[in-house]
């Protein structure tokens, strides 16, 4: 299986988790419930990431057999 999609999607996820860490070390955030609003999207950004590589392992798993 082509898995040029998910290498995107990887791409576009590490795009928006390099976003939100920048925000976070510059100091935008106004408040403390927005930092951890903010902690809370890298955190479920990063499980989707996961989620997604594993993904990626298992197809290719799959393909090899």
């Amino acid at each position: 299986m082509d898995t040029k999609i998910f290498e995107l999607l990887n791409k576009r996820i590490e795009d928006q988790i390099k976003s939100h860490s920048e925000a976070l070390a510059s100091g935008q955030s106004k408040d403390y419930a927005q930092y951890r609003e903010l902690c809370g999207v890298i955190r479920g950004l990063q499980t989707a990431q996961r989620e997604l590589g594993d993904l990626v392992r298992n197809l290719k798993d799959d393909n090899d057999d």
